[in-house]
């Protein structure tokens, strides 16, 4: 089994981006927000569940989960975010820890954006934080998903602290230089994670 590489960081700290780059090197994402959206596909085990709680209305006219809706429908109901996440979590570790079997290269990266939050260190061998101050965050964010700076601070508020997930680090990418820099650092561990791969086989 490929040893596993956790990677997390707060919002707009480019987990995707370097991500990319190793993906560059033909190492193995597994990215849990792409499988929260699979698991609620249509004709899935979680977007029945979803129908059973919410009813039809709940999903779009070509019948896939209308997230808009649901986001609308959580803000107004508590107690339902708490029956979704007891809902599409394990669904969502059961298809993580198919990809990690099935990953080829020599270590793959996990991608949990709520890694700390969640306690999911646990399933790596070593955890990758990206590291970027607060405002680079909530400048990044803004200008991303077009939101007010209130929003992403609220955002903010609800993940772990940045010294919270740097204490949980086993490495650290700083992503507040250039692209070269960015890249250099990816380099640095590439061959770092090979060696701990080799090692552990």
């Amino acid at each position: 089994m490929s040893t596993v590489i956790g990677l997390t960081g707060g919002i707009g700290s480019g987990k995707t981006t370097v991500a990319n780059l190793f993906a560059e090197y033909g190492i193995d994402l597994i990215d849990a927000d792409i499988i929260a959206r699979d698991v609620v596909k249509p004709n899935t085990a979680g977007l029945s569940a979803i129908i059973q709680r919410c009813g039809s209305e709940i999903l779009t006219e070509a019948g896939e989960l209308d997230r808009r809706q649901l986001r609308q429908a959580i803000f107004q109901d508590s107690d339902l975010k708490t029956w979704l996440n007891n809902t599409l979590h394990p669904l969502i570790r059961i298809e993580m820890l198919q990809q990690i079997q099935q990953a080829t290269s020599p270590y793959c990266l996990l991608i949990i954006p709520l890694m700390i939050e969640n306690n999911l260190q646990t399933l790596t061998d070593r955890l990758l934080v990206i590291d970027v101050d607060e405002e680079t965050q909530i400048a990044r964010t803004m200008a991303r998903d077009h939101v007010g700076e209130a929003q992403v601070r609220q955002i903010l508020a609800a993940q772990a602290t940045r010294s919270e997930r740097n204490q949980c680090a086993d490495d650290i990418i700083t992503n507040t230089g250039n692209s070269q820099t960015l890249n250099d650092q990816v380099a640095i561990l590439h061959q770092r994670y090979l060696t701990l791969a080799t090692q552990k086989q």
